[in-house]
């Protein structure tokens, strides 16, 4: 795998999956940009803007498909990344969801090897949210990385959101580190920071400013 990848939910994918998983029959289509596309932590856009959309299919069982694109960098050659998913969500109790499924994260114009994919369980209790992914498959033979992440989520009103995430990426390789993450919402507009505890300047904080909507 990749030296980002193995050393790092993109929150745009992580908020398309939570839309396909809701029990609610249809198509739903996705379009954001932001200033700095950063995922689990780290910036997968050399610091520099991203746009992205994506398209999901679900049924009222809570079974879901759904496919997201967008611009990257930190690839061999830069190109976009490719995310392909399918899962199944839905309630085992009142105010308690849950989130299964696998996703493959495909880099077409990039090097073979780059190209990996993880099962994921989700799940969450009023505004709390947590998570777990595990790498099924990869071309360069980092079978076994495990990501855990944990946040809380406060509706403020007047369509203002605080968002408070921590996450740890563990590799086979046995290289690991922790990000945390905290974001004010508003509308279809959110100003996040991003910091992870890696070394020199890749643990430095990551601002970015970010726009998404559902159609």
């Amino acid at each position: 795998m990749n030296m980002i990848k193995t050393t790092v939910l993109s929150l745009a994918v992580a908020t398309a999956m939570a839309a396909a998983g809701q029990a609610v029959a249809g198509v739903e289509a996705n379009i954001g940009a932001t200033s700095n596309y950063i995922w689990r932590g780290v910036s997968q856009t050399g610091d520099g803007a991203a746009v992205s959309g994506g398209i999901d299919w679900s049924s009222d069982s809570g079974f879901y498909v759904g496919t997201w694109a967008s611009n990257v960098t930190w690839t061999t050659t830069p190109g976009y990344e490719l995310d392909v998913y399918a899962g199944f969500g839905g309630e085992v109790a009142d105010g308690v969801g849950y989130d299964l499924g696998v996703i493959a994260y495909l880099y077409p114009i990039g090097d073979a090897e780059e190209d990996f994919t993880e099962v994921y369980l989700n799940g969450s209790f009023g505004m709390f949210n947590a998570g777990v992914a595990y790498t099924i498959d990869t071309e360069a033979g980092g079978d076994g990385d495990i990501y855990l992440s944990a946040g809380l989520d406060f509706d403020l009103g007047n369509d203002y959101g605080l968002g408070l995430g921590f996450g740890s990426y563990d590799f086979d390789s046995g290289d690991e580190y922790t990000h945390v993450n905290a974001s004010v919402s508003k509308g279809d507009f959110t100003f996040a920071i991003d910091k992870t505890d890696q070394d020199d300047a890749a643990g430095d904080p990551r601002v970015s400013v970010s726009w998404g909507t559902t159609f």
